[in-house]
């Protein structure tokens, strides 16, 4: 009788078994369970992370403005005077052509709500404030606002 040999790609006994792999999954799913909830607050943490910056960028771009032009956008003119040549003829001569903003459009807080801008403002030469994730002045967590002079 012949014997029939047996043909393998692989060295036996070098694949994972039934129970290797339950084991493999259900330490996977133990990690997903711990990992997930943390995952989860960090887009948040992330959108208060990304108001400051935007605070900043637009707190520089307004000094900037005022370098150029020789004060501070009004209360009135708001923050689009960053990318919008202003009204007066004198104004317009020594505003930057092509605006103070990156992207040429003053950028909403990270939850879609304009940023506030106050000039004079009450804690400086101008206030820049984000409202949080409820966009109402005060709240605490997220909904906390976000104020420039507040900014380290």
């Amino acid at each position: 009788m012949k014997s029939i040999r047996r043909i393998t790609l692989t060295p036996a006994g070098s694949g994972f078994t039934l129970l290797e792999l339950m084991v493999v999954i259900v330490i996977l799913g133990i990690l997903a369970m711990v990992v997930a909830p943390r995952i989860m607050q960090d887009p948040e943490k992330a959108k208060v992370t990304r108001a400051k910056m935007d605070i900043e960028a637009l707190s520089t771009a307004v000094n900037r403005f005022k370098l150029d032009v020789g004060h501070y956008p009004t209360a009135e003119q708001g923050l689009a005077a960053l990318v919008t040549a202003p009204s007066n003829a004198e104004d317009a001569a020594r505003w930057s052509k092509g605006g103070y903003l990156e992207k040429k459009k003053v950028p909403k807080d990270p939850w879609g709500h304009e940023y506030v801008y106050a000039s004079p403002g009450v804690h400086g030469d101008f206030d820049i404030t984000s409202y949080g994730a409820d966009g109402q002045a005060g709240g605490e967590d997220f909904n906390a606002d976000i104020n420039s002079w507040e900014i380290e």
